[in-house]
């Protein structure tokens, strides 16, 4: 959901990685699933890449019901 949110932007890894003041590094390990990220971190890329957190979490939620 976060890199189709980064895509939809048309921002490279590099350029977020710049606007979020980290490596390439830290969006390629969260995007691949190498590293989780805590509500801060998230709500950082969510600002980043202009998405909605509470949309973001409604979708992480429905996604996890049974």
């Amino acid at each position: 959901m976060l890199t189709a949110a980064r895509e939809a932007q048309q921002l490279t890894q590099v350029q977020l990685a710049k606007r979020l003041g980290r490596p390439q590094s830290y969006v390629s390990k969260y995007e691949s699933g190498d590293r989780r990220l805590d509500l801060v971190e998230f709500l950082e890329v969510c600002a980043a890449v202009q998405m909605d957190p509470h949309d973001a979490l409604r979708i992480l939620s429905a996604a996890t019901d049974n």
